[in-house]
């Protein structure tokens, strides 16, 4: 039996699967299954065997929203003592790569979890959208803030105001999606993946991930000194050691995460 009531997991080989698992309500976001999914991601995070964390999920859609249900009574205050988004903040912590592997709705609080993953696959019957406005609120999982960086103030305001949805196609030309790919090649091609960047040294992997995110907020003078940190601490790893030694001898290296 799962140790989690609305969510499924299991390892492939070096990759970890985390399915949402509330098909009956399209994934709703809950509070309690937000917790899961955290929880399972820093587990796998210090799982030794696991390299990268792919998220789907079950049945029609990846996950049309927040659970409307378990909020629509609440207030400020009330808000404000469960502190709404304290798990969701915890996934910026997560050093491994996570892929989002997206079909069907992927809708506030959905599109939110899936821009917090580092890489996004879609597949072609995918739908993005920040339909927050219609019901007088607005995005507070980050969704204004990820999506603006992605894509800009004017683009992402338009989104955002209108409450429309995008397709997977119009995702894809605005930079938010990696790929876009059948339906039923979905899940395959995502794992294809993150089987190829899980072959790569983890610690280059890991620190890359850090530099990446922190281009973002960083001036390009101090990005670039970050990298160069970074850059200077991985010649005091043995991966370091074993990929220049193998790129010399002509052969597969073998990394080990160390």
């Amino acid at each position: 039996m799962s140790k989690y009531a609305h969510i499924q997991t299991y390892i492939e080989g070096s990759i970890a699967v985390i399915e949402l698992n509330r098909p009956h309500v399209l994934n709703a976001l809950n509070r309690q299954m937000v917790t899961e999914i955290v929880k399972a991601m820093e587990e796998y995070d210090r799982h030794d065997d696991v390299r990268v964390m792919v998220l789907t999920g079950k049945g029609r859609a990846f996950a049309a929203g927040a659970d409307i249900d378990e909020m629509a009574d609440d207030d400020s205050i009330t808000l404000e003592m469960l502190n709404q988004f304290a798990e969701w903040d915890r996934l910026a912590w997560i050093k491994k790569p996570m892929i989002a592997a997206v079909h069907g709705l992927a809708l506030g609080g959905g599109f939110e979890l899936a821009l917090s993953c580092d890489l996004l696959l879609a597949s072609e019957t995918a739908e993005f959208g920040f339909p927050e406005v219609n019901i007088g609120v607005m995005p507070g999982a980050g969704g204004t803030q990820r999506l603006t960086k992605l894509i800009g103030k004017t683009k992402a305001l338009e989104w955002l105001w209108t409450g429309e949805r995008m397709s997977a196609k119009t995702a894809y030309e605005l930079g938010i999606v990696n790929r876009v790919v059948a339906p039923e090649l979905l899940l395959e091609e995502t794992i294809k993946l993150a089987k190829k960047i899980a072959q790569q040294p983890p610690l280059s992997v890991r620190f890359i991930k850090e530099a990446v995110h922190k281009a973002v907020d960083y001036s390009l003078y101090e990005g670039m000194q970050f990298e160069r940190k970074n850059f200077y601490l991985l010649f005091s790893s043995e991966d370091q050691k074993e990929g220049m030694q193998a790129f010399m001898e002509k052969r597969k290296p073998n990394f080990k995460g160390k």
